[in-house]
């Protein structure tokens, strides 16, 4: 048994971390991909610091290697993946060349699903003996991007989320500056089929959800109406403004504990993959950039929960840098100067602005 209140500490801690490695190679994939954006189309988001969005243009595409995009282009099952609408693509400029052409997210500088087929759908890829060694794939198929697999939920129904691929009996979750595996309500969760079968519930990281709903004008205090304006002065903030700042933190945490919670999982993509793999008969690995130490350590952390030890020698962790040497060599010039993705014992070029990088 856990101790009350241990999940939510734990949890807090984990999403901090989380948090700083994704906003250093955010930070890094920005600055190197500014460089790589010279003479391709694109744009870059209101955000700061900046995101780097391409567009295509002349058959080429500035977030992709140009073997792997004219292989893309070549498959329509691939070619499908582009039809994913950029979730903020509104708050993005408009591309120039086509000012009503709607965003997509392979066009982002930091999709994961871009990165997973400039890796995958470059021509000779998926043929190496040597990547299919690694993966522990079968001979003689060809990866299948987007996938949907089965897991069976309690009602009798399926549940039909995507898989980032599917390549030879192997299901793939790719991730890249993504914050973390997502959280689901323990609801959802258990209500798949399979999920006391698979897993010893109290080793899977619990959370808690903050429960929202909609406040009519009646409910809201006047101090929560009251917007704080800075005082004057200019360097450190003064006693009053550190006044201020301490009063508007408590009315933030007074209504935290006002809100309600439910039991909650994180790696909620992870939990379901492994779902989907124990139903398919497949394996799973998860690839992740080795900057990115925090996406492993939750992988573990559910990989630990796991009950069948058939089944966790079917589960699997690799990076991109572990890959990369097994790549053809143009590709591996691309990576690295896109996305700083280099063989371990090596470090990729550093770009302008990178010594600023905590």
């Amino acid at each position: 048994m856990r101790a009350p209140g241990r999940d939510r500490v734990i949890w807090l801690g984990m999403a901090s971390e989380s948090s700083v490695c994704a906003s250093q190679l955010r930070r890094e994939l920005g600055l190197r991909n500014r460089l790589h954006a010279r003479g391709r189309l694109h744009v870059e988001s209101y955000g700061n610091p900046p995101v780097i969005v391409y567009a295509p243009e002349n058959g080429r595409h500035g977030n992709f290697f140009d073997a792997a995009y004219a292989a893309i282009a070549a498959r329509p099952e691939w070619m499908r993946r582009f039809s994913k609408i950029h979730a903020q693509g509104r708050a993005l400029p408009r591309p120039e060349a086509e000012p009503f052409r709607r965003w997509r997210e392979l066009d982002s500088s930091m999709s994961s699903d871009a990165l997973l087929m400039n890796v995958f759908c470059t021509p000779g890829v998926a043929d190496s003996a040597a990547v299919r060694r690694m993966l522990g794939v079968e001979d003689g198929e060809q990866p299948a991007f987007g996938w949907k697999a089965r897991v069976p939920l309690k009602s009798g129904r399926f549940d039909r989320t995507e898989v980032d691929m599917f390549w030879g009996g192997l299901l793939v979750e790719a991730k890249l500056t993504e914050g973390d595996f997502q959280t689901r309500a323990a609801t959802v969760l258990e209500g798949y089929r399979d999920f006391d079968a698979v897993f010893e519930r109290d080793l899977l990281p619990r959370v808690e959800l903050r429960t929202v709903r909609r406040r009519e004008a009646i409910e809201f205090p006047e101090e929560f109406t009251q917007e704080w304006e800075p005082t004057e002065g200019a360097g450190e903030a003064s006693a009053a403004e550190s006044e201020a700042l301490a009063f508007r933190s408590a009315i933030v945490a007074r209504a935290e504990e006002a809100a309600g919670s439910v039991a909650a999982y994180a790696s909620y993509q992870l939990i379901r993959n492994v779902l989907a793999a124990y139903a398919e008969g497949c394996s799973f690995c998860v690839v992740h950039d080795a900057r990115r130490p925090d996406l492993r350590e939750a992988w573990f952390e559910v990989m630990t929960a796991v009950k069948s030890a058939e089944l966790r020698v079917r589960l699997k962790v690799l990076t991109w840098q572990e890959l990369a040497p097994l790549l053809p060599e143009a590709l591996q010039e691309f990576l690295e100067l896109k996305y700083g993705i280099v063989g371990p014992g090596r470090s990729a070029l550093p770009v302008e602005g990178m010594g600023d990088i905590a």
